[in-house]
């Protein structure tokens, strides 16, 4: 059997594994954990499905720019046609068929598939870095007594993930990474507005998904001692959460890891039924945010 026969089964099978131990947990902790789903306020689904559809949105204006800074500009129309329907490849076992499936449409808009393909790839890479600036601070939030070291490690962190997003460090790792992979380097460096710009809309994306966790959560905790410190670990949980479930490459898009960490890092703040039921809903809004987008994206292309 050729060995990306034997990978592409081995993929499925881990992905067959993980979505039968969540089915598993959640068939024997439904009793309890189905209450919480139903104490959902309308208020709570309106702004927590109002952030999640947001999210996507502002990544693709990332994604956009980078391309654009590229030399292939393209109308936020297209761009969505583009973008939003790869964005489903994600959802396939593998960690870059999002970025090939852009690829293939955006050459029906007269975009080099290379040029396409550095950009995909760069916002993957754009999306962990700044995942990871925005989850990082949940760290010392739920370490407890570990907090002082914990938040030095954490400011450190911060500090290396920003000095990786200085435009001249990124170029050169994007330009080392395609000799890597012996490909052709960029026509041009990365500007550093065309980087600013990029990592600005991906955080903001960040902060939007982790709203409609918030969201959710509030609605299901019994009690809240510090606000502020229960709406960052929602928001930055769940950006750490998403980092870790992206680095897991052989399932779709995190699926099971993502939840886990999640559950694991709102636990000291729900019950772990309630924590559960906002990972459910959270996951729900996500797919069907990418959905949406990916609908209007494809109506918008078959149009014209």
């Amino acid at each position: 059997m050729p060995h990306s026969r034997i990978i592409d089964a081995v993929r499925r099978l881990l992905l067959a594994v993980v979505l039968t131990a969540v089915a598993v947990v959640l068939w024997t902790n439904w009793d309890q954990v189905e209450p919480h789903l139903r104490a959902i306020s309308p208020r709570a689904w309106v702004l927590a499905s109002a952030t999640a559809l947001l999210a996507p949105f502002l990544t693709l204006l990332g994604w956009r720019r980078v391309l654009a800074d590229l030399g292939s500009p393209l109308t936020h129309g297209q761009a969505a046609s583009v973008f939003l329907v790869g964005q489903l490849g994600k959802y396939v076992p593998g960690s870059v068929w999002s970025v090939v499936v852009q690829t293939e449409m955006a050459a029906r808009f007269g975009v080099p598939r290379r040029r396409t393909g550095v950009a995909g790839l760069i916002a993957l890479a754009m999306s962990l870095l700044t995942g990871a600036l925005v989850g990082i601070p949940v760290v010392p939030a739920v370490a407890g007594a570990a907090e002082p070291v914990s938040l030095a490690l954490a400011a450190t962190a911060c500090i290396m993930l920003a000095i990786a997003l200085y435009p001249p460090v990124l170029n050169r790792a994007i330009a080392r990474v395609l000799r890597t992979l012996r490909r052709d380097p960029l026509e041009h460096d990365l500007s550093g507005r065309a980087v600013v710009a990029m990592a600005a809309w991906f955080i903001l994306a960040w902060l939007a998904a982790g709203a409609s966790a918030w969201a959710f959560a509030r609605d299901v905790a019994t009690e809240v001692e510090s606000p502020a410190i229960f709406a960052l670990v929602c928001v930055s949980g769940l950006a750490l959460a998403s980092c870790v479930g992206m680095l897991s490459v052989i399932l779709p898009a995190g699926v099971g890891v993502r939840e886990a960490v999640l559950v694991i890092l709102l636990a000291g703040l729900l019950t772990v039924p309630a924590a559960t039921a906002v990972v459910i809903l959270v996951r729900f809004l996500t797919v069907a945010a990418d959905v949406v987008w990916a609908a209007a994206g494809w109506l918008w292309g078959r149009s014209r």
